[in-house]
């Protein structure tokens, strides 16, 4: 069998628009996109971000009704809920500074940079610092995306939803975050899924590239 590329596997994938829900994503599986978002990167290595991997039927039943009722939410086996830091801290910078100094040693350069985040980050206005560290979220996201289907994974990345009633149902608040996006992850069910069979549409490299030599 031969081995595919990355293009053959975001050829492959598509936003899943139906999920066989007797099908459960393997543990190994999970693990390797949960690793994979875990590794992404992020302004200055802060990661502001969470992960919450929700399988609990009642609570996935919750959140549909809070996503338009959207059925890949119960179908899938998982639904992961990315969840922004609602704002830069000195103590969450803090945290930052020390994962390095941990890793790199206590090196002046290190504490004299995170220094300067604080500085110019934790003055800000809440909702400019949480828009921030969404942005990173979408990074981790486009990250999962590719590790789900690397893993022949399928996923629906999900903006459609009330992000006051996810967060109300996952006690994000109390935690300092607040919900971003939703990727639930499954198996396509190919007899109930009317956008399998139809070819995958991107604009040309033509129309959206553009080179500065």
């Amino acid at each position: 069998m031969t081995k595919s590329t990355l293009l053959d596997q975001l050829n492959w994938r598509y936003a899943t628009k139906k999920m066989d829900a007797t099908k459960v994503v393997p543990q190994d599986k999970l693990d390797v996109i949960i690793e994979a978002i875990r590794m992404t990167p992020t302004s200055s290595g802060t990661q502001p971000f969470e992960l919450i991997v929700v399988t609990n039927p009642d609570t996935l039943a919750e959140i549909q009704k809070a996503a338009g009722d959207q059925a890949q939410i119960t179908d899938g086996s998982h639904l992961l809920v990315f969840a922004a830091w609602d704002n830069y801290t000195d103590d969450r910078i803090d945290e930052v500074t020390d994962l390095n100094v941990a890793a790199r040693g206590d090196l002046p350069m290190l504490n004299a940079y995170y220094d300067n985040l604080k500085s110019n980050y934790v003055p800000r206005d809440a909702e400019v610092n949480y828009a921030h560290a969404a942005r990173q979220a979408y990074i981790a996201l486009g990250v999962a995306l590719v590790a789900a289907a690397e893993q022949q994974v399928d996923s629906t990345p999900m903006e459609g939803f009330d992000p006051s009633k996810v967060d109300e149902i996952l006690d994000l608040s109390e935690r300092g975050l607040r919900s971003v996006i939703l990727l639930p992850l499954g198996y396509r069910d190919a007899s109930g899924d009317w956008l399998l069979p139809m070819k995958k549409v991107r604009k040309s490299a033509e129309t959206m590239v553009s080179y500065v030599a």
